[in-house]
């Protein structure tokens, strides 16, 4: 105990470096925040995930991920027969910044897309981390 309270501010370090580390594990890196690129390439690859790229067309032939499909955010509701029949699937949504896929993360997983997320951070992110790009 009384090492306690000799070295408080220690144990005040301790414990909200341990309460950060849950919360971003539990709560602030939730499906609402998206997932990284490399997490996005393993549920391509681990889950059969599907990476949709919600830009518009011009930024789409600009750069893209590979594999990926173009359903512009403005079209993404009349759009949904382009996407898997399963529900469960991982659609992993993508655009320049991160901002527009959130949008559209949100709108699939009212449409019963339960694994719906958006890639954060887009195609910086994804360039960033080396992953490869294809144009056209």
């Amino acid at each position: 105990m009384q090492f306690l309270i000799e070295n408080w501010a220690l144990v005040l370090i301790a414990l909200t470096s341990g309460g950060m580390l849950l919360w971003s594990s539990y709560g602030g890196a939730s499906g609402s925040d998206g997932v990284s690129a490399a997490q996005a390439v393993l549920k391509v690859n681990r889950e059969k995930g599907v990476i949709i790229d919600v830009c518009e067309p011009h930024e789409f032939q600009a750069g893209h991920a590979v594999g990926s499909k173009s359903i512009p955010l403005g079209q993404l509701d009349k759009r949904l027969s382009d996407l898997p029949k399963d529900k469960n699937t991982p659609v992993l949504i993508m655009c320049a910044s991160g901002m527009r896929a959130k949008r559209a993360a949100a709108q699939l997983r009212k449409q019963g897309f339960v694994n719906a997320a958006a890639v954060s951070g887009g195609m910086r992110s994804w360039r960033e981390a080396g992953l490869p790009v294809e144009k056209g």
